[in-house]
């Protein structure tokens, strides 16, 4: 009767042990982890029947910190490059007048605070609000360089909804949508004009996925 107890505790024992390792192969987030995540996109296009090429690519690293059980806060800068035989307006500025083809470079800071709802867990939902400041300058007109004072600045805020998958203990799959969005955008120079957007509801055309490293 003994060695069968024994063997009992030993069974339930190495169970509990298994499920242990199974568990924290799961991964999931917990006050103090830090995740880093980033972004790079390139594309191209080419319409031989109007004449018009564009290319563009964008670098956005991000990192993050739990600075409770439910709650990240980050930072993230991203710079973009667009070369575009169709460009009609740079954040919401028109520039269809300026001329045909643009080559316009973009950088970006921006601030995020996160609310995961399971963050213990192997999938979790999260909600993010952050806030963006963007310089965009146009190099070339037509292919001739023109003033670096030829500057567009934006200042945005958003709200999101995403959520975050661990394929192992430290890496997780993220896909994210903007929900509400608000971006005013003005040329950098004396008296000019700025333009404000405002957006409510899912952008599904700028549905955002990525791969984050928990520390």
């Amino acid at each position: 009767m003994k060695k069968v107890l024994l063997s009992a505790v030993a069974l339930l024992a190495f169970g509990f042990a298994n499920a242990q390792e199974e568990k924290s192969t799961n991964g999931g987030f917990s006050k103090g982890d830090v995740f880093v995540s980033g972004a790079f996109t390139f594309g191209s296009t080419n319409d031989k029947d109007a004449d018009v090429k564009t290319s563009n690519f964008t670098l956005a690293p991000k990192v993050g910190y739990f600075v409770s059980e439910n709650i990240a806060v980050g930072g993230q800068i991203s710079y973009s490059s667009t070369k575009d035989g169709a460009l009609d307006n740079v954040m919401g500025i028109d520039v269809s007048g300026f001329g045909n083809t643009f080559s316009v470079n973009t950088l970006g800071f921006g601030a995020f605070g996160r609310y995961y709802f399971t963050p213990a867990n192997q999938f979790s939902l999260f909600g993010q609000l952050n806030l963006d400041y963007m310089t965009a300058t146009i190099d070339e007109v037509d292919g001739v360089s023109v003033s670096s004072d030829n500057k567009v600045n934006a200042f945005g805020a958003g709200l999101g909804l995403g959520m975050n998958y661990f394929v192992s203990s430290n890496f997780s799959l993220e896909a994210g949508v903007g929900v509400l969005n608000f971006m005013n955008a003005k040329p950098d120079a004396a008296n000019a004009d700025g333009v404000s957007s405002f957006n409510f509801g899912g952008n599904w055309n700028a549905v955002t996925f990525g791969v984050n490293y928990k520390f």
